[in-house]
């Protein structure tokens, strides 16, 4: 079963408490306190895997709950943090907030990503002994790890999209020019999903094509299969548009491509605007003028057209080295870049969960959704650092802290990072 599309629940780890703990060894009075802190709670981790080609996995199973660090004990003894819970997806799976349609992240490359991060342990009660507090007898407890409802959408990664009516050829083209082995045979939805084959030219030239189902007239509103895989045309750089210029189903060929084209740009205005070259196919069940007229419709158009028989290979090594030869020229294949969590969702999600407080002079503020908002940004980049002061100012931290009498230049603790702080 080919499923592309999932809903999960991910929730990380929390952090393990800090531990309440005196030192006690004969001879030694006084040993003061000596509790350990909490480990770190389990990350959720993506990791793109080559050979899933489905989200079948995610079909049956929707809760993933990575383990809880563990509690600090005395003797300064820091809890073991847990390990990260590894989900394995198929190379071009978009991640997104199921409630706001956000993108989390695109699995796309080889480096696994952290999708919510565990909580940090608690501080053990060592950390609070001051001069005028010897005997602490409290501790911090671990912090929550981050909790998303998510929505999983595979995007296959192809350089290359067959797109077309269906029985016109595009199994047969991709059977020809790659080792893929798609059902063929004739009558309309034999190709039932998406096909990835690998186009090898010579040692150094190759390229990935997908053969993409079930597109007909209405496909972006639902009608047949197109509205479950055009999602898969997004990815690619080029489009090869199979026509069956013979009109062997009894359809006009012009009308087809004119259909198909509709379709692209209802479900996309920029797929619409994809390069595309157009591939007459079945020109050996075609008169010479019908080959003509058609050819002399899309070019009128800007295409380029290719006639050709795949069945028996005829025009087929043209339009490959001619697809190789553009797509040299187009950049890489897309990849989503994450967005940040909207400020005005913070501010609904939680102005008034977070705390301020003075500890030997500096601000320590807290709060389980900062992690969300700070787990994004980018120290060395001004404009992330920009859009994380706005957070600060929009969600009222910096009126609290200013309320707590911070002076310029007074140090500020958040998520166990310290800065400056300056007006």
């Amino acid at each position: 079963m080919f499923v592309d599309v999932a809903k999960i629940r991910i929730k990380a780890g929390d952090g393990g408490n800090g531990a309440v703990s005196f030192h006690r060894e004969k001879y030694v009075a006084a040993g003061g306190p000596d509790g350990g802190d909490g480990g770190r709670g389990g990350n959720i981790v993506f990791q793109a895997d080559t050979n899933l080609s489905s989200l079948i996995d995610f079909k049956y199973k929707k809760k993933y709950i990575a383990q809880n660090g563990q509690n600090g004990s005395g003797k300064r003894c820091t809890g073991k943090s847990a390990p990260d819970l590894v989900l394995r997806v198929p190379k071009g799976t978009l991640v997104r907030e199921a409630e706001t349609g956000r993108i989390m992240a695109d699995i796309s490359g080889e480096e696994p990503v952290v999708l919510a991060r565990g909580g940090n342990g608690g501080w053990g009660n060592s950390h609070f002994a001051t001069a005028t507090r010897q005997i602490p007898r409290f501790a911090k407890p671990g912090a929550a790890g981050e909790s998303y409802e998510v929505t999983l959408e595979l995007k296959l990664l192809a350089d290359v999209g067959l797109v077309g009516f269906p029985n016109v050829g595009k199994s047969t083209l991709i059977s020809v020019v790659s080792a893929a082995k798609p059902i063929i045979a004739n009558y309309p939805f034999t190709t039932l999903t998406p096909v990835l084959g690998v186009v090898r030219l010579d040692t150094d030239t190759s390229f990935v094509m997908a053969d993409i189902p079930g597109l007909i007239e209405g496909a972006s509103e639902g009608v047949g299969l197109g509205h479950e895989f055009l999602r898969h045309v997004d990815r690619c750089r080029l489009l090869v548009h199979v026509v069956d210029v013979s009109g062997s189903e009894g359809r006009d060929p012009a009308e087809d491509f004119e259909a198909i084209n509709r379709e692209l740009g209802n479900f996309s205005e920029e797929l619409s605007q994809r390069p595309q070259i157009v591939a007459g196919n079945k020109c050996d069940l075609a008169a010479p003028e019908q080959i003509a007229a058609f050819r002399e419709k899309v070019e009128k158009e800007g295409y380029t057209f290719f006639p050709i028989t795949a069945a028996a290979h005829q025009g087929v090594e043209e339009l490959i080295r001619h697809v190789a030869l553009r797509l040299s020229e187009l950049p890489p294949i897309r990849e989503y870049e994450p967005e940040a969590v909207p400020v005005e969702q913070l501010i609904k999600k939680g102005r008034r969960e977070f705390t301020v407080r003075v500890e030997d002079g500096v601000y320590m503020v807290e709060g389980s959704w900062l992690m969300e908002a700070f787990g994004m940004v980018d120290l060395e980049d001004e404009e992330s650092l920009q859009y994380f002061q706005r957070v600060l100012r929009d969600t009222g931290i910096i009126d609290r802290l200013e309320e707590a009498g911070i002076q310029e230049g007074d140090t500020v603790n958040i998520l166990n990072i310290e800065f400056e702080y300056v007006r």
